[in-house]
């Protein structure tokens, strides 16, 4: 999905309406939201959530080497992502779950400046790396990343790891 699709959807103007009948059954669309939002195959690709001590990390990846399409788009989406999230502006993750109030990201908004969220390009995707010495803003951190895992059912770890 280019930036100016998610830009859309994420501004002032009317959701579609294929948008807005996928919101009304949740949970059984997020993926189908997932797609819209994030511009790549929900089942083609894993996300991870992880925890450190430090921060935490979210982590994309084709789940087929070659599938080059999903994983270019999933190294467009992520850069944005950081930046989105670094400014304080959240609303990809409330699209995709269809909640005004995705745990942490209240507090992730109001102390924005005490956490870095850093790109890192990776073989079969790409990877948000979240940093933050601040104890709130890494309490609200870890509260996003563990309603992440259960909310994409990734199986990942919630316990808090050295990075």
């Amino acid at each position: 999905m280019r930036l100016a699709t998610v830009l859309w959807l994420l501004g002032s103007a009317p959701l579609p309406v294929s948008l807005l009948a996928a919101r009304q059954d949740h949970p059984g669309t997020t993926d189908q939201r997932g797609a819209m939002v994030m511009g790549f195959d929900q089942a083609q690709t894993k996300h991870h959530f992880l925890l450190f001590t430090d921060g935490g990390a979210i982590d994309v990846s084709v789940t087929d080497r070659a599938d080059t399409k999903n994983r270019d788009a999933i190294r467009s989406h992520l850069p944005h992502i950081a930046m989105m999230f670094g400014n304080g502006n959240f609303d990809a993750p409330m699209l995709v779950h269809d909640s005004t109030g995705v745990p942490g990201t209240k507090t992730m908004a109001e102390r924005k400046a005490t956490i870095r969220y850093q790109y890192v390009e990776t073989t079969n995707g790409g990877r948000v790396d979240i940093v933050t010495s601040d104890p709130a803003a890494l309490a609200a951190v870890h509260q996003f990343l563990k309603f992440q895992i259960a909310e994409h059912k990734t199986g990942d770890p919630t316990t808090v790891r050295t990075r």
